[in-house]
């Protein structure tokens, strides 16, 4: 074996002896080559092909055929296909070339190591040709003299290969140089064509895998003549409304060639052709009348031509030309109906005439007027009425009765035969039967079943149903032979009223009408259902019916859908007639939605969800409940009424509490009639009976409570424990206004303290006996448990009067009314917010003012001494013990000075006519 860098030195000179050029002929030299060298195979045939290596390049790198791979476009053959022939020989056999790609190479592999391409060649597969079929050939005429041969045939099949075709003609003593056809492979031209000579035609065609052969076309080309078609038409009228008169130029001369013509024509706006005979024009000519035609119609004409023999070709249609017959009398009357209108009253008709205008074949002109002739046949002396209207309608103003109307219409050439229609005073003649439609294609057929007696006419009428306009009516008349027609310009989707009145010679039978649609589709919308009552377990719905443009079909029924929130759908159908359906058996007090839904024949659509609540309770229960409790109402107040009537006094005397009267009160008794200096040596003298009508406290200050022994004092400490109830409350008396004071009157601290707050404050009041406005006031004062203070004022004119000694301490008196002689002494003068004892409230203790003090007693203006003091304190806690409760006061053992006296609130002096607020 070589080694490595053998294998390489191998290579490196087969790729020198591929590169490195011939000393002697200069071309580059191979390792080998392929044989056949760029072969053409025919599709679906067995090839081989042999690859042969130069022996140079087996001598230097031992390279062998065995070594030899073979590939089609990169991809290995399989080596079963493989062929050593000898050593320098390889071939590779292919049973279908089918299979077979370009380009198939010859490679060297040795010992496996370095692949090398030795050869490639280009292999190509395709199909021999076939042999041209009908091959025909046709002489155009392209002058008056110049005239062309174009030969067609048909190639065959497609070959993959590179085809030429060529078509050869000859004479029987000339052969013509070959025709060769460019860009196509099916047809060419001759320039030049001479007739009245056979010709032979034929076609070859070749290609590398063979060649083949038309069959020979032998013809005389005039006898293949397509001549040009005439030229310079004009049509004129002639005398006759049905007659047109053609002319003609030819491009052939009857030298040369005689023809024969083709004459087509039609109606402006019409795509039918009809054609003259062609026996008609089979001879030379240049010109034809053409009879038969409509008055004053448009006419659309063509001509064509061939060799008169009908050996050839007929010329292509010559340039359209029109014209136009003249006018003649209209060959029918204008179909005429009418329509009655008795909205205003029964006798007396609005009748709208309505006819159509005649087809332009059948008016055969212009129509310049109509003339209508009305005749009441009721009535034989009535006189005839004319008309003369340029419209297609008229309106007249009839009363009830028959009438004949006859309608002409009016060209220039005459009238045409009249119409008659017949409005009877009613329809009393059979209608027709079993009146039905059907939808075919774009069309609606209208049918029907002819009554027994013999109809002249059928009219039948249609109009488009519309909910926002009037229903537009269109009409037609059959002949009383037809029982049914199509019903032409029929929109889809929309809704048509169709009637049909059969007419007779002596009257008109009554109309039968049909709804109709040419297709149906689903509504566009659906049904907006609303509540109309609500109940406890039904509900009232209500909807309006869909507008016929809405419907877009009949409305077979109407689909009711209703759930409650988490429950199923119940579905209810309902009659399309129908507006109004009542669900039952609902839950109450319970949210339902409910939606409708409309079908016709090709679907259905759902309106908008509705929802609605149904009631808590029925019909009937609320007043069950209310009424009852209304009634009990009323008989609890009735009771209520008639117990307060009873007890009117009890509840008067709670809501309207008797007040006393402090005219009538006790103390009014104790304050003597005139002022005077208080005596209180004897007590009667002091506190006389009925001299009194209210009780001032005053506030007295102590320093010390060691004044008085604890056997003076002791009644006083009664009042402590009642403190608290009595402190804060007054009277009110004749307008006073007894507030409590939020001073202390006995001092609260126990017997173990300090005299240090022994402050404290006595409640006082004060009451007017008389002098009111212009009386004299008898004035008095004496002790009260009003809790009032005094003003400021009062407090620095007492501290005034306290400091100078020769002034006397200024009392205060209050006004009593003199007038007032009741002497009730059950009645209180005034009454305390808070009773401190039991006692009686008429009872009324008087208090005396006490006023203590450690000096003298002329700045007090008393003058007693201390054991006078204790005495009158004495008689006062005597006094009060006999009716009410009195707090106990604070006083000194020692007298004080002036100017260590506390201070004291006196009452003050009232002017006349007034009294100081407290």
């Amino acid at each position: 074996m070589f080694s490595r860098w053998n294998w390489v030195a191998c290579g490196f000179y087969l790729v020198l002896s591929i590169c490195s050029p011939d000393a002697s002929s200069g071309l580059v030299q191979s390792c080998g080559h392929i044989i056949p060298e760029s072969p053409v195979l025919a599709l679906g045939s067995n090839f081989t092909a042999l690859c042969i290596l130069n022996e140079s390049c087996l001598d230097f790198g031992n390279i062998y055929a065995s070594q030899i791979i073979w590939k089609i476009k990169n991809r290995v053959v399989p080596k079963e296909q493989y062929r050593e022939i000898n050593r320098t020989v390889s071939s590779v056999t292919f049973n279908d070339t089918s299979t077979l790609a370009t380009p198939l190479t010859c490679n060297i592999l040795a010992d496996g190591q370095i692949e090398q391409n030795i050869y490639g060649i280009t292999v190509t597969v395709g199909l021999p040709p076939e042999k041209p079929k009908n091959l025909s050939c046709i002489v155009h005429q392209e002058s008056r003299f110049t005239y062309t041969m174009t030969c067609t045939w048909n190639p065959g099949r497609h070959t993959f290969l590179d085809t030429q075709f060529r078509l050869r003609y000859r004479w029987p003593e000339q052969i013509f140089p070959d025709c060769i056809p460019k860009d196509v492979n099916n047809s060419c031209t001759i320039d030049d064509s001479q007739f009245f000579v056979n010709t032979e035609i034929w076609v070859e065609a070749t290609n590398a895998l063979g060649k083949a052969v038309s069959d020979p076309l032998v013809v005389d080309p005039i006898d293949i003549v397509k001549p040009l078609p005439p030229q310079n038409v004009s049509i004129t009228s002639g005398l006759l409304p049905t007659v047109l008169q053609l002319v003609w130029e030819n491009w052939i001369s009857d030298a040369v060639m005689t023809l024969k013509f083709n004459i087509r024509y039609r109606i402006v706006g019409d795509t039918n052709w009809m054609e003259v005979p062609p026996e008609d024009t089979a001879s030379p000519r240049t010109s034809f009348s053409i009879q038969g035609l409509r008055p004053y119609t448009e006419y659309v004409f063509s001509i064509r031509c061939m060799k008169e023999d009908g050996v050839g070709y007929w010329s292509d249609w010559s340039e359209e030309k029109t014209g136009i017959t003249i006018e003649d009398q209209p060959s029918k009357g204008p179909p005429i109906w009418r329509i009655i209108d008795t909205s205003q009253s029964p006798a007396c008709w609005t009748v709208h005439l309505i006819w159509k205008a005649l087809k332009p074949y059948e008016a055969n002109g212009v129509i310049l007027q109509y003339e209508l002739t009305v005749r009441d046949k009721s009535s034989l002396s009535s006189p005839v009425k004319k008309y003369n209207v340029t419209s297609t309608n008229y309106t007249l103003q009839l009363r009830e009765g028959t009438y004949e109307v006859t309608l002409i219409a009016r060209n220039s050439v005459g009238p045409s035969p009249p119409s008659v229609l017949l409005i009877p005073a009613s329809n009393s003649k059979a209608p027709v039967k079993n009146l039905r439609t059907l939808p075919k294609h774009d069309k609606l057929w209208v049918g029907w079943t002819a009554p027994n007696n013999y109809v002249l006419k059928y009219v039948i009428e249609w109009c488009l149903m519309s909910s926002s306009s009037d229903c537009i009516i269109e009409w037609q008349i059959v002949l009383g032979d037809v029982q049914g027609i199509d019903l032409k310009g029929i929109k889809p989707f929309k809704c048509y009223l169709i009637t049909v009145y059969p007419l007779y010679a002596d009257g008109q039978g009554s109309g039968q009408s049909v709804k109709a649609y040419l297709k149906q589709d689903r509504p566009s919308k659906g049904p907006t259902v609303q509540t109309k009552k609500v109940g406890k377990a039904e509900a009232v719905l209500t909807w309006n019916h869909l507008t016929v443009e809405e419907q877009n079909g009949f409305i077979r029924n109407y689909t009711i859908l209703y759930k409650t929130i988490d429950g199923n759908e119940t579905v209810v159908t309902v009659d399309p007639s129908k507006t109004e359906y009542t669900l039952s058996s609902l839950t109450s007090d319970t949210l339902y939605t409910v939606r409708m839904m409309a079908s016709t024949d090709n679907g259905s659509r759902s309106g908008p969800d509705f929802t609605f609540t149904t009631q808590k309770f029925g019909k009937g229960e609320i007043e069950a409940i209310v009424v009852p409790v209304c009634l009990a109402f009323l008989l609890i107040v009735l009771l209520g009424v008639l117990f307060c009537f009873n007890k009117r006094d009890l509840i008067k005397k709670h809501i309207w509490p008797i007040v006393p009267d402090p005219s009538k009160s006790n103390i009014a008794q104790w304050s003597p009639q005139v002022p005077a200096k208080h005596n209180i040596s004897s007590k009667d003298q002091m506190y006389p009976e009925g001299s009194f009508t209210d009780v001032s406290v005053v506030e007295i200050e102590a320093d010390d409570k060691k004044s008085f022994s604890e056997q003076d004092l002791k009644p006083f400490d009664l009042l402590k424990k009642e403190k608290s109830t009595s402190e804060g409350h007054s009277s009110g008396i004749g307008g006073s206004s007894c507030m409590s004071s939020p001073r202390q009157s006995v001092s609260d601290s126990d017997e173990g303290e300090t005299t240090q707050n022994t402050s404290s404050t006595v409640q006082y009041s004060t009451v007017v006996l008389n002098g009111y406005r212009d009386q004299t006031p008898v004035q008095v004062f004496s002790r009260s448990e009003s809790t009032q203070p005094l003003l400021d004022s009062e407090e620095r004119s007492e501290d005034h009067a306290g400091g100078a000694d020769s002034t006397p301490q200024r009392q205060q008196y209050f006004r009593q009314n003199g007038g007032q002689d009741e002497t009730n002494t059950d009645r209180p003068c005034f009454e305390r917010t808070k009773q401190i004892t039991h006692a009686n409230e008429g009872d009324l203790v008087g208090f005396v003012q006490l006023q203590i003090s450690g000096q003298s007693s002329q700045p007090l203006g008393l003058g007693m001494e201390k054991n006078t003091q204790e005495a009158a304190v004495s008689n006062v806690l005597q006094a009060c013990t006999e009716g009410q409760t009195v707090r106990p006061e604070t006083v000194e053992e020692n007298p004080l000075s002036v100017d260590e006296m506390p201070k004291s609130y006196l009452p003050q002096t009232v002017r006349q006519g007034g009294y100081m607020p407290q």
